[in-house]
């Protein structure tokens, strides 16, 4: 006569442990690269903002024959006729300074620049 066996299908606590570690490792390497590839996607299209803002200020400046110092306003720029449709925004919530002719547009958060 055969003893009884039971035949439970299952995990073992162990086993369990291992398939959460390997999860938990796994997100501990793709939360970083979410993150850093998030600030760089924002950094690149606060760029591209910048770029659009500094030629519609150059622009202006050349066709209303604007001195080096004078500093454009949003009235002088955006618009449905003017140069710019609507308002950029920055991605990462900073705001952009105009700045006189001769300086390059900013934008108030860090490592977003416009290369001059």
């Amino acid at each position: 006569m055969r003893p009884k066996t039971s035949a439970r299908g299952g995990f073992t606590l162990v086993e369990i442990m291992i398939v959460v570690a390997i999860i938990g490792l796994l997100l501990a390497i793709a939360v970083p690269n979410f993150v850093k590839s998030r600030q760089l996607a924002q950094s690149r299209a606060c760029m591209n903002n910048l770029r659009q803002i500094q030629a519609s200020k150059q622009l202006w400046g050349v066709e209303k024959s604007k001195a080096p110092t004078d500093v454009p306003t949003d009235d002088d720029l955006i618009g449905p006729t003017l140069y710019l449709k609507v308002k950029p925004i920055c991605p990462a919530g900073g705001t952009y300074s105009y700045n006189a002719l001769s300086l390059p547009v900013t934008c108030s958060v860090e490592g977003h620049t416009l290369e001059w």
